[in-house]
């Protein structure tokens, strides 16, 4: 049974090639709206254009393509980032982890290369007056090199107060050292820094394979929500997580669980992350990511609808788990249940008016896909084993049945069923149908 993440679970609750495929809509990440080799995507919007950068690939050192709409792509034929400054190695194999933004006198691009002097990975700039480049690489020496620290990868930037910050990732995991990721005041047109880098958070050597890395970061509902991916790039534990905090500099704490990884995407996409946060034509935010399907040297790009249940992130298409003892249980009972997910059930769902309402938040409106954890012990007359069910309804209106085969009492399994949801906060009740069966939780994706 899967264990609870931290988004909300009560309402009133804060929780913690050329050209693609055409993609008819693509609020969930099923398919990839760009198919070819697109790591980390970083995406910025110029006029009506969205344009996304990537890790090199099919010969430049920095990839680009461009779409109108965030599900159709075409990508470019030429390098954005041709020449690499004088203090990298010229090796394309090591240019990483594009950022491109508009500083109103043109466009900056920030890169990761190889330090030749510290032999470290190392972030620089360039600069452009068109998102489609040619950049040409600015400075002497790198931007940020803490060579004792591993160097520093993964670039990104924030903007508040007239204030321009950069995002990065110091490269301890080349070398045994911690990983951070640092927030760092810099010019406006990113050429210089300004001021020190402040640390954010660090990688949990248990939980996230001992990396953290590719910060994002935006303020929603008050809180400031810091996006980053741990773990292997190359294999299924690649995830991507979040830390939300008060303040700008922190204290930054993590969520208890991932907002996406192979599982909670169902395998349609193996390995998220990478990621990046941009707001779609309907003004809606997206979160783009790369991820793999058969093989992970082949991280292609994929976009879903985002959405923040009071100020944390919910991807559509990412299951978030609903343990049932923190629903709205009238006439029914929790009670300990050790087999459950989280040690507890809902039982006594026996009376007429027995039912278990569950408030669950949808990034965007449309069918969702719904996964209730249940345990049935129920048996005729005869003491057979028999099928139960229980009512279904979706903010007060009804949605079908859903049918429980027996499995015994304090044995869960799950039954499947689709659900139309509104966006933001919705109503889920399951109440009192034929025979009787217990609630452990339900999944929402």
């Amino acid at each position: 049974m899967r264990c609870l993440a931290l988004v909300a679970v009560a309402a009133a609750t804060a929780l913690g090639p050329a050209m693609a495929a055409p993609v008819p809509d693509a609020p969930v990440p099923d398919a990839p709206v760009l198919d070819r080799e697109f790591a980390d995507p970083d995406v910025v919007k110029v006029g009506g254009t969205y344009h996304a950068y990537a890790t090199n690939g099919d010969g430049r050192n920095v990839q680009h393509a461009t779409s109108r709409d965030l599900k159709r792509w075409q990508a470019g034929s030429g390098d954005v980032l041709p020449v690499l400054g004088g203090w990298a190695a010229p090796r394309r194999d090591l240019v990483w982890a594009p950022e491109v933004y508009d500083s109103g006198d043109g466009f900056t691009l920030y890169y990761t290369a190889h330090d030749r002097a510290s032999d470290r990975q190392c972030i620089g700039v360039a600069r452009s007056p068109s998102p489609d480049g040619p950049f040409r690489p600015v400075g002497d020496g790198p931007l940020v090199c803490p060579a004792a620290e591993g160097g520093a990868i993964d670039a990104s930037t924030y903007t508040e107060g007239g204030q321009r910050y950069l995002l990065w990732k110091n490269d301890g995991n080349c070398c045994g050292t911690d990983t951070w990721l640092h927030l760092q005041p810099v010019s406006w047109d990113g050429t210089r820094t300004t001021g020190d880098p402040v640390r954010l958070i660090r990688q949990d050597p248990t939980g996230e394979g001992g990396v953290v890395e590719a910060p994002t970061l935006v303020k929603r509902a008050g809180r400031y929500v810091l996006f980053y991916s741990a773990g292997d790039y190359s294999g299924d534990q690649y995830r991507t997580g979040y830390a939300v905090a008060p303040a700008l500099t922190g204290p930054y704490t993590k969520a208890a669980k991932p907002l996406m990884t192979t599982e909670t995407l169902s395998g349609a996409v193996r390995g998220p992350g990478g990621q990046d946060v941009v707001t779609g034509p309907d003004g809606r935010d997206r979160i783009v990511f790369h991820g793999w399907r058969d093989d992970p040297r082949r991280r292609v790009m994929y976009a879903a609808d985002l959405g923040f249940a009071n100020g944390y992130p919910v991807v559509r298409g990412s299951k978030v788990v609903y343990q049932a003892e923190n629903a709205l249980v009238h006439h029914a009972a929790v009670r300990d249940a050790p087999s459950a997910s989280d040690g507890r059930a809902v039982g006594g769902i026996d009376h007429a008016d027995s039912h278990v309402d569950f408030t669950v938040f949808a990034a965007s409106p449309g069918e969702h896909r719904l996964s209730v954890w249940f345990g049935n012990g129920s048996r005729d007359g005869a003491q057979a084993p028999v099928e139960a069910t229980h009512g279904l309804t979706v903010n007060g209106r009804a949605a079908g049945t859903v049918r429980y085969r027996h499995t015994g009492w304090d044995s869960w399994a799950t039954a499947e069923t689709s659900v139309a949801l509104r966006e933001g906060w919705n109503t889920i009740r399951l109440s009192k149908g034929e025979y009787f069966a217990e609630l452990d939780g339900m999944e929402v994706a």
